[in-house]
């Protein structure tokens, strides 16, 4: 069974549609290996590595981009090629399962994505793909744990915020060794900036992405850092997107600088940057983009322990408040009503233990003004608190929610509050706000600390602040979560040493988190 991303199709298709494509054009794939093998095809088509993406218990994505000249634009010939791709239970194939074949169609930028089924669950599988006498390197992934079953554990490893020009991906290297089940990546995938002769790295091309060949260059670029093709390889990912993707700052069809990008240009803007999503990252059929929209938002369940609820705070959201009443209107909303609606069904729904929400952008408080009064981010939850208010009172009948986020490049790790204008309040979740693998690159610590440290009084609920780069890691058994914070020595240089900065504890039915 395969993912077919059958020609000429803008719309969205079910992982089932893609299978029935796949099993339909089964004589036409055989037939077309026969006449690609006729015609070879450059050197190092899969020089992006591989990657697998969205756990279930019965199945995982494949993903590969053939593209020998990644940097200008694939450097592939303007035709489509059969990929044949496998999948074992051992790391060298001995004990093969399955094969089958797919399409590396030009118009999805020669990506392939493999929606696999019919796997046994909560358990590592090896991959590979071949095609025109080349063979891929070998990926690791992982199915997720049965519905039914409780599980006692699952390691998530949290990411997001990998700026190339601040800095290498250092932090992967030591994800690698600590080994995760799942890594969750909640944002800024690439960086839509200009090339910057300061940085540590120089984006590729000359300006911003803005058609979809430049994004494809620059999602390629990034895919050639070895530490992130690594991690690719070693685990499944659960990817969403915020707004480097495409713009800064961008509120759904509203772009950060409304006078230099007409409706129609951004339209344009977001169809090539939601296709060169998608032809990048390993997510099943239902995300092929229509245009400039594209359906991110999804659950995935990891047995009864773990229901994870990925949002896309982007596309729906209205655009950002400019003042303090603003950001109470109510009117305002991040989610968008469906989204919301769906939200809130996956989680009183839910019989899972834990009940994890992705949110691309920080949910808890944060004031940054000293002493009375308050002054708020207005592009995070802060900007749209009558929404946050509401899903913050829904808490307190959730089974231990907890928050993974990213954006502000800082960790910052909180109690949720039942509302954070009173002090009073409840407490009826707990925040991870993991900081960046790279962006913002090696920051100063003592000057940070010197700053920030004295707003912790107006935002008592914060646990643990920091500005050194990294990813989160979290242990989840039933009775708890354990926390980590493992940061990096530098990213300014390839290899780096790392260490865990802060632990901490969330302990089911008591919502919160403690600093161990």
């Amino acid at each position: 069974m395969s993912g077919v991303v059958l020609p000429g199709r803008r719309r969205f298709l079910t992982a089932g549609a893609a299978a029935v494509g796949a099993a339909a054009s089964g004589q036409v794939l055989l037939a077309g290996t026969a006449r690609a093998a006729q015609t070879p095809l450059p050197a190092g088509v899969f020089s992006l590595g591989v990657a697998s993406g969205d756990p279930l218990p019965d199945g995982v994505v494949l993903w590969t981009r053939l593209a020998p000249d990644p940097l200008h634009g694939g450097g592939m010939p303007d035709r489509a090629v059969v990929v044949e791709w496998q999948i074992a239970e051992d790391s060298r194939f001995r004990r093969k399962l399955r094969r089958g074949y797919a399409w590396a169609r030009p118009e999805y930028g020669h990506s392939v994505h493999v929606d696999v089924r019919g796997l046994r669950s909560d358990r590592h599988y090896w991959y590979r793909f071949r095609t025109s006498g080349q063979l891929s390197p070998v990926g690791r992934t992982r199915t997720a744990p049965r519905q039914f079953v409780s599980g006692n554990h699952l390691r998530l490893a949290l990411a997001s915020c990998q700026n190339w020009q601040h800095g290498y991906f250092t932090p992967y290297a030591d994800m690698l060794a600590q080994d995760p089940d799942v890594v969750v990546f909640v944002g800024d995938y690439i960086y839509e900036s200009t090339p910057a002769a300061t940085g540590v790295r120089r984006h590729e091309g000359t300006g911003e992405p803005y058609s979809l060949v430049q994004y494809r260059n620059r999602y390629a670029q990034y895919r050639t850092d070895p530490h992130l093709k690594a991690m690719h390889a070693a685990a499944p990912f659960v990817v969403t997107f915020d707004d480097h993707e495409i713009d800064n700052d961008f509120a759904g069809d509203i772009p950060q600088d409304p006078a230099k990008q007409t409706p129609d240009a951004f339209a344009a803007r977001l169809t090539a940057g939601y296709q060169a999503y998608y032809e990048h990252m390993p997510v099943r059929a239902t995300a092929v983009p229509n245009g400039p929209h594209i359906r991110m938002h999804r659950r995935l369940d990891f047995g009864q322990l773990v229901r994870l609820n990925v949002l896309d705070t982007r596309q729906y959201r209205s655009d950002q408040a400019t003042s303090q009443a603003g950001a109470q209107d109510p009117a305002t909303t991040m989610l968008g009503a469906a989204q919301k609606q769906w939200l809130l069904n996956g989680l009183h729904g839910s019989q899972a233990r834990w009940n994890l929400i992705a949110s691309q952008i920080m949910m808890a408080e944060t004031d940054l003004q000293i002493g009375p009064g308050k002054l708020w981010y207005y592009d995070a939850w802060d900007g749209y608190q009558a929404e946050r208010n509401a899903l913050l009172g829904e808490f307190a009948n959730v089974s231990n929610p907890v928050v993974l986020s990213g954006d502000r490049h800082l960790t910052m790790i909180s109690d949720l509050k039942r509302d954070f204008a009173d002090p009073g309040s409840a407490v009826v979740g707990a925040e991870f706000v993991g900081t960046s693998i790279s962006s913002g690159g090696d920051q100063d610590a003592v000057a940070f600390h010197k700053e920030w440290d004295a707003r912790k009084g107006d935002n008592p609920h914060w646990k643990v602040i920091d500005n050194h780069r990294g990813y989160h890691l979290f242990d989840i058994r039933r009775a708890g979560i354990d926390a980590q914070v493992r940061i990096a020595d530098t990213v300014t240089k390839a290899t780096s040493a790392s260490r865990t900065l802060a632990k901490l504890h969330v302990e089911a039915g008591k919502p919160g988190v403690r600093k161990v």
